[in-house]
């Protein structure tokens, strides 16, 4: 940050002038000739390719969440803390079913061969599809190394850097024209919206044109997920999971994926599938994890290995399950979920950070205050619930704040 530091002190919480952003712009680019340059050339990017995607980049002072110095840092507001029902809009997920059962049709030959060469269902592959760029229709319009250049620049350490020089790999290797690497905000890459390091990794070629164009190929995007999915180890055969009701006698404080029983175990205690189905025979002497995302103000979830795969994909609970059951929908025509979400108190990311602080005192692993109740912290909450002589719901509230947040 020392690049920057001198213009710090004399325009921190003030605009940025035009005569500013242009020694801003300035130090940019003699940045990437220092810093980023070096850095590309031992990864083997030629000059040629390094010039042609800094072509008129400039600095992109309109990047959400950028901080740098002249920000007008807001101080009005806090983040909320959102429930995770708000996730789940049924009018969403309907139509992420809706049109991914069209695709299904349209791409079955596809999803067949990438299915029967990585073992990922189809319908996983529709739904992060969806989830991702809504099925590749929602326009990813910003150059990536405007955008990657520009976080780089402002940010302390080495990630965006990193990714950056990624970009210019990929440019290197030429699946695309370097004028059409499109990527979102925060510079992820085309329809599955991989990050560039993530793109050299795992990115697949699924029409046998030997490149890998996630930008306009549905079939490469597809390929890519399932190659990102499968790497991760992917158990092909299993499902992802399965929505359940938890009796009051199986405590929600057993939640999470260190807790890992057999789904036959799980029965033994009481835990059904929900509408009285049965659990698959080839999964009931399989491992599973007990999933409450909301404690008890929603659905649970008896959920597989693949879940947790799904994960590495996006690392939110949400994420996952929306893509699961989403998937569903789309290849068996589910409805909603049987359980319903009940409202749960408004609060700030703070009030729950607070929560979790306290249960730090109090000896129990939270996973982190960070105002997120993750599993670690909605069984911890549980568990100084059982220790208090309350029923245990799992999940964060305005009294658990007061009594327990201390």
């Amino acid at each position: 940050m020392l690049r920057i530091l001198t213009l710090a002190v004399a325009l921190f919480a003030t605009p940025l002038a035009a005569q500013d952003r242009a020694q801003m712009q300035r130090q940019f680019e003699g940045w990437l000739g220092k810093t980023v340059w070096p850095q590309a050339r031992k990864a083997g990017v030629s000059r040629g390719t390094f010039d042609a995607a800094f072509s008129g980049v400039q600095l992109n002072f309109k990047i959400p969440g950028l901080r740098f110095p002249g920000a007008k840092v807001a101080t009005g507001g806090q983040a909320e803390f959102r429930s995770p029902a708000r996730y789940f809009r049924e009018q969403n997920l309907a139509a992420t079913a809706r049109i991914g059962k069209g695709l299904a049709g349209k791409y079955s030959a596809t999803l067949a061969q990438i299915e029967r060469k990585t073992g990922v269902p189809g319908r996983i592959l529709l739904s992060i599809w969806g989830r991702e760029s809504g099925f590749g229709r929602v326009k990813i319009p910003h150059n990536v190394f405007e955008v990657l250049g520009t976080r780089a620049f402002f940010s302390e350490g080495t990630y965006m850097t990193s990714e950056l020089v990624g970009a210019l790999q990929v440019a290197q290797e030429g699946h695309v024209p370097v004028g059409n690497m499109k990527s979102s905000w925060a510079g992820a890459l085309g329809q599955p919206q991989m990050m560039p390091r993530s793109f050299l990794a795992y990115a697949a070629d699924g029409n046998g044109d030997r490149k890998s164009d996630i930008w306009r190929s549905e079939a490469d995007t597809l390929a890519s997920i399932a190659n990102f999915l499968a790497v991760h180890e992917w158990q092909r055969g299993r499902d992802w999971g399965f929505e359940v009701v938890v009796p009051a006698s199986v405590s929600c404080a057993l939640e999470g994926p260190d807790n890992t029983r057999k789904i036959r175990d799980w029965e033994r205690m009481g835990i059904t599938r929900v509408g009285g189905k049965a659990f698959p025979a080839n999964e009931r002497s399989k491992s599973g994890s007990l999933l409450m995302p909301a404690g008890r103000f929603g659905p649970a979830f008896i959920v597989t290995p693949n879940f947790y795969v799904i994960k590495r994909y996006n690392r939110s609970d949400a994420y996952a399950l929306y893509v699961g059951h989403s998937g569903d929908r789309i290849q068996y025509g589910v409805g909603p979920f049987k359980t319903k979400w009940v409202g749960t108190d408004k609060m700030l990311r703070t009030d729950v950070a607070a929560l979790q602080r306290g249960l730090e005192k109090r000896g129990f692993d939270v996973g982190g205050a960070d105002g997120l109740p993750g599993f670690k912290t909605r069984r911890s909450i549980g568990k100084w619930q059982e220790q208090n002589g309350q029923n245990p719901t799992c999940f964060p509230s305005t009294s658990l704040v007061k009594a327990a947040g201390r």
